[in-house]
């Protein structure tokens, strides 16, 4: 089997430019690396990302939940575990913790619930370890643009990502060797070489 690590945060922190910085260094020291981004990396995973990110598309919460996880379902079965399984190191933007985060602590969804379908779509699968890029609510949504170009998640406003933000910690907590909390206020070229160091202690203790 390969590395699987996924990376967190609330919209603005800055995970997807990291997972890229990352891709490449890890590449540099010749790892395999495959990234992927959630919803997306396969034909139904992008097609349920633009129907997910309308801005005037208004959705149950019951049903966002189960296109996050129908997404996820083809990621794993289609793209990452075959990539694991080639030995490779996969970088996720976004992995399960995200619907616990989003769709548990922000909108209000049953956590078990989320765990149990996470666990179902996953096939079990959960990452090595977690880089959650924090930062404060109006930082992140000050990246994020103007109100009028926010795509439908991102136009969920402060409190929301306050509770968001609040259950990435709250994870951070309960198992700090699992995830990486890194300050993503900083610039990015600091916030790269944080999460380098700290994924090449993970690499260095996995014994695989």
């Amino acid at each position: 089997m390969g590395f699987f690590i996924s990376f967190e945060g609330i919209d603005g922190a800055g995970k997807s430019t990291q997972v890229q910085r990352l891709a490449r260094r890890l590449a540099a020291l010749g790892f395999d690396v495959v990234t992927v981004r959630e919803p997306g990396g396969t034909p139904l995973g992008e097609t349920l990302r633009e129907i997910l990110r309308n801005p005037v598309r208004e959705m149950d919460p019951r049903a966002e939940a189960c296109l996050y996880a129908a997404a996820r379902a083809e990621l794993v079965d289609r793209v990452i575990l075959p990539a694991l399984r080639a030995g490779k190191v996969v970088l996720a933007d976004r992995f399960t913790d995200s619907t616990l985060a989003y769709q548990g602590a922000g909108r209000g969804l049953s956590v078990e619930l989320l765990s149990a379908l996470n666990a179902f779509v996953t096939q079990g699968l959960s990452p090595d370890c977690t880089v959650i890029i924090d930062l404060p609510v109006a930082a992140a949504l000050a990246r994020v643009g103007a109100p009028g170009e926010r795509d439908r998640m991102e136009r969920l406003g402060p409190a929301f990502f306050s509770r968001v933000r609040e259950y990435y910690l709250h994870l951070a907590g309960q198992d700090p060797t699992r995830y990486l909390v890194v300050d993503g206020g900083r610039a990015p070229e600091a916030v790269e070489a944080e999460i380098f160091r700290l994924v090449k202690e993970a690499l260095g203790r996995c014994t695989r």
